[in-house]
């Protein structure tokens, strides 16, 4: 009877919980790797799809992309729950990493956006550092930001204030171009300048 009561307690509890709360996050993504379960899937899915089809709607400005990029991401989530691991950064982290990548290759394909690549290029320079993560923790946002930002600080003002605006607020180089007020192509001249700089200062460390 105990044993009942807990289950049922433990159930309402996880009920009551939303994936905003990192634990229960955590605690579905573990549902999903050891049980398949398609209940916690949803779960994850009802709350995490809206917010990455309006990231993926603000990088691609196409509704269709976007919704491919949703879709590809949690199927990488269905796939690849087991690779989940709490104690290297959040479930919200790991879903948005997955993101990420899915939007460089995206982009990648796309010949016709291939200078939207913009700071997306550094994840993978950036990634070769951490030989010691798994692949899918390779490009963890927060130890990425942190190094990011300590090569940032070795560019020129201009350049560095165009990176931050790409890379950390998400801005697509037009929108940089607007907020600045500058025209475009100086926007992706400081973006190319800062690229390589930054690349030139990444490798250097190896």
């Amino acid at each position: 009877m105990q044993t009942v009561i807990e289950t049922k307690t433990k159930r309402n509890t996880m009920s009551s919980a939303q994936p905003d709360d990192p634990d229960h996050a955590a605690a579905l993504l573990a549902l999903v790797a050891t049980e398949r379960s398609r209940h916690a899937f949803s779960e994850l899915f009802r709350y995490f799809a809206p917010r990455l089809k309006a990231y993926a709607t603000r990088q691609f400005g196409n509704e269709q992309t976007a919704m491919d990029l949703v879709q590809e991401t949690m199927t990488n989530v269905w796939n690849k729950a087991h690779l989940f691991k709490p104690d290297r950064g959040s479930a919200s982290t790991w879903i948005f990493t997955i993101a990420r990548n899915i939007r460089f290759d995206f982009l990648r394909k796309n010949k016709h956006r291939q200078h939207d690549l913009s700071a997306d290029e550094l994840w993978p320079v950036l990634a070769e550092q951490n030989d010691s993560l798994d692949d899918d923790y390779a490009l963890d946002d927060d130890l990425l930001m942190q190094q990011l930002a300590v090569y940032c600080e070795e560019l020129p003002k201009a350049q560095r204030t165009v990176i931050e605006l790409i890379y950390v607020a998400g801005k697509s180089q037009q929108e940089v171009a607007d907020a600045l007020g500058i025209p475009l192509g100086t926007v992706k001249s400081r973006t190319r300048l800062a690229l390589q700089k930054l690349r030139e200062l990444i490798q250097s460390d190896d």
